[in-house]
């Protein structure tokens, strides 16, 4: 499939990418490794008159550790990067391991965390070619008023399916967003909507241009398990985030959180929050696996059934808490 024609913008700054996202409001995409947009592109999901290319823009670059023990990372460094920062392998584990799980080497060579962050959600009735959706009558995310895996309703369930956002969740990360109005910078938690289509908090103008880790989420233990068709490349269809930090034997604190079961990444507090003050052993494992199977709502939007989703949420849950329990 080709590409719809589009002008290619370039900026070398934030201000002058901001610029032109105000003055092409609603023709415009914006690509950072493109790994996402350019098959979207492909199969006529968006046909923008203009792209704005942001690689040239080094200020969103780099992985900067503050003295205080926090940590700043542009949005526009690869997760190859983030996957092989010393730094982060050390303190925060959670986040190497799910950055490792996206896609391919390649893929990871040219995707971005901001991209990961920002990555539009997916549906088995929405990611296809023209042709195929055009003969499904469309739907409510594009072009359509229907959707095809909850009939009657007026919400669009298109699942979130990026690796990276239940990790940061799990680390209380923040996000920098700069705008025309300037910068504000916001929980990664309070970014999403729950919604398919207008699935983050992202005004037409905006950009996310950094992350930002507290130094208080450093040297927690990381797990991340996902569930895919395949072993590499694929979307996650299910995919489970666990931080822990033990103290004499017991977890003194512990997150938990989800992705592509739900329209938006999900961090499971009640899930967490039953593991603090105790030690971990098979049946309270289990226990928090039960309770974050019954936050997934899994529908018919990817190639396993919603059941068999739900049912891998609950083992990988046990999993990771173990594993985690056993570092």
């Amino acid at each position: 499939m080709s590409l719809p024609q589009f002008r290619l913008l370039r900026p070398r700054a934030i201000d002058e990418a901001i610029a032109f996202l105000a003055k092409h409001t609603g023709n415009i995409r914006v690509l950072a490794g493109g790994t996402d947009l350019i098959p979207s592109m492909r199969q006529k999901l968006f046909e923008p008159e203009y792209v704005l290319d942001l690689r040239a823009i080094v200020e969103m670059r780099g992985i900067r550790p503050q003295s205080s023990g926090a940590i700043e990372i542009g949005a526009l460094t690869t997760l190859s990067a983030v996957e092989r920062s010393p730094y982060l392998r050390q303190h925060f584990p959670v986040l190497t391991e799910a950055a490792a799980t996206v896609a391919s080497p390649v893929l990871r060579n040219m995707g971005t965390i901001g991209g990961n962050i920002c990555l539009d959600t997916r549906c088995l009735w929405y990611n296809q070619s023209l042709t195929w959706r055009k003969g499904c009558g469309f739907c409510i995310k594009k072009d359509g008023d229907l959707c095809h895996v909850a009939p009657g309703g007026t919400k669009c369930w298109a699942a979130f399916s990026a690796d990276t956002p239940p990790a940061l969740l799990c680390l209380r990360a923040e996000i920098e967003i700069v705008g025309l109005n300037g910068t504000r910078r916001i929980a990664l938690q309070e970014f999403y909507t729950g919604d398919g289509v207008n699935y983050r908090k992202l005004q037409p103008g905006e950009l996310v241009t950094k992350v930002f880790l507290p130094a208080e989420s450093a040297d927690y233990i990381g797990v991340y398990r996902k569930l895919r068709v395949r072993g590499s490349i694929d979307y996650p269809l299910a995919g489970v985030a666990v931080a822990m930090k033990r103290s004499n034997g017991h977890v003194s604190d512990a997150r938990i959180a989800l992705t592509a079961v739900n329209p938006a990444p999900v961090l499971v507090q009640r899930a967490g929050e039953m593991l603090i003050g105790k030690s971990v052993d098979e049946a309270l494992a289990e226990s928090a696996g039960d309770v974050a199977a019954g936050t997934a709502k899994p529908l018919t939007t990817s190639a396993l059934t919603p059941e068999y989703r739900r049912e891998m949420i609950r083992v990988f849950t046990k999993r990771a808490v173990l594993a985690a329990a056993s570092n």
